[in-house]
């Protein structure tokens, strides 16, 4: 079973280093996972990543109190403005734009109902 959290720990930590590439993947919930999976699988790995230096206290905040940064919270809102938008101007029905709408004001209340760390 650990080389199955192992796995998925490297599957989140990969997702995550495309998230810093690409503007509309969150970065920061895949390496919450990777600790998480790190956590039961490798302490050393484990204990990288919640010390590492930009993700160790986005993971800290989420661990300890639930919290996401202000600075996060509002990134994120803007990425999700910019990706509707862009589906606006890309002539999407407006039956998927109802649809994106509504998963991404869901998202958008997850987030700003967290508190900010």
């Amino acid at each position: 079973m650990a080389l199955l959290w192992f796995s998925l720990g490297w599957v989140a930590v990969a997702a995550g280093m495309i998230g810093l590439m690409l503007p509309l993947l969150p970065t920061v919930p895949f390496m919450i996972l990777a600790a998480y999976c790190f956590g039961k699988s490798s302490p050393k790995l484990h204990f990288w990543i919640i010390n590492h230096p930009v993700f160790g206290p986005h993971i800290e905040d989420w661990q300890h109190r639930g919290a996401i940064r202000k600075k996060a919270k509002w990134l994120a809102t803007g990425s999700m403005c910019v990706a509707f938008s862009g589906s606006i101007l890309f002539g999407l029905s407006p039956t998927l734009l109802a649809c994106q709408g509504a998963v991404l004001l869901a998202c958008l209340g997850f987030i700003w109902s967290r508190p900010s760390g």
